[in-house]
């Protein structure tokens, strides 16, 4: 699993998971774009990275940001060979109360964020292909199992994550040709700021009685799914939805 000589673009990576994942893709040789709206946040990490990373400030449901991050990444790194669209947001409520602002919002950021990134960065990677590069990268979509069981409280964020698993599929079945790798990642309970709700004392033992190994996934398990899609040991894998949960949700 080793990412050297590769650039890496990872959104939503001021904090929680994201960061995991930008940290780790630095550890294991990767330049890294660091992806945020959160300009304290993104540009601590990327001083505590050090050379080979660069932040980017901006919204990932933003067309021209998105182009002008790609880019300049390309620019400033010399290609992007990876992509993992990871940034998120929750605007929980019962569907009677939920209101079209609250919808759009989450749909806009891991939907057409998703899309935005996977498209800009699809492109590059086709090029590349196209101009005789074997294998020219791979792009990981951060969903959830609330994509694959639905969530109480939260039909925008599971209509989002189910989402991003057709996003998976599409662009795997038209890239697989040029060996450009699309995968899914479904997280269960990854222990960070956005899921503090489901682990509070009024949730925590229900949720834990249905994790089978029965504890919280933490921020660095799921960085080492995320870089183990973009490395090249993961060769023959694309288009799949790959569970990091604990046997939250367990399917054939």
């Amino acid at each position: 699993m080793d990412l050297s000589g590769r650039s890496v673009i990872v959104t939503g990576a001021g904090q929680g998971i994201g960061a995991a994942i930008a940290r780790m893709s630095h550890e294991l040789g990767a330049k890294v774009a660091v992806v945020d709206t959160n300009t304290e946040t993104a540009q601590a990490l990327v001083a505590s990275l050090g050379t080979g990373a660069k932040a980017y400030i901006g919204s990932v449901a933003d067309p021209q940001f998105v182009e002008e991050t790609v880019a300049d990444a390309v620019a400033t790194f010399g290609k992007v060979d990876g992509l993992v669209n990871n940034a998120g947001i929750i605007r929980p409520a019962m569907i009677e109360k939920m209101t079209l602002t609250q919808w759009r919002e989450v749909l806009d950021v891991h939907l057409t964020g998703s899309f935005l990134f996977l498209q800009a960065v699809g492109r590059h990677l086709l090029e590349r292909a196209r101009g005789g590069e074997v294998a020219p990268g791979a792009i990981v979509n951060v969903s959830s199992d609330a994509g694959r069981k639905g969530s109480i409280g939260q039909i925008n964020y599971a209509a989002a994550k189910a989402g991003m698993m057709a996003l998976t599929m599409s662009a795997a079945r038209e890239w697989a040709k040029y060996e450009i790798r699309v995968n899914t990642l479904c997280f269960g309970v990854v222990e960070t700021a956005m899921s503090e709700v489901v682990r509070s004392d009024k949730f925590r033992d229900n949720t834990l009685a249905q994790i089978p190994m029965g504890r919280w996934a933490q921020p660095q398990e799921a960085a080492t799914a995320a870089c183990f899609l973009l490395s090249p040991a993961a060769s023959y894998i694309i288009g799949q939805h790959i569970g990091v949960n604990g046997g939250y949700h367990i399917s054939t």
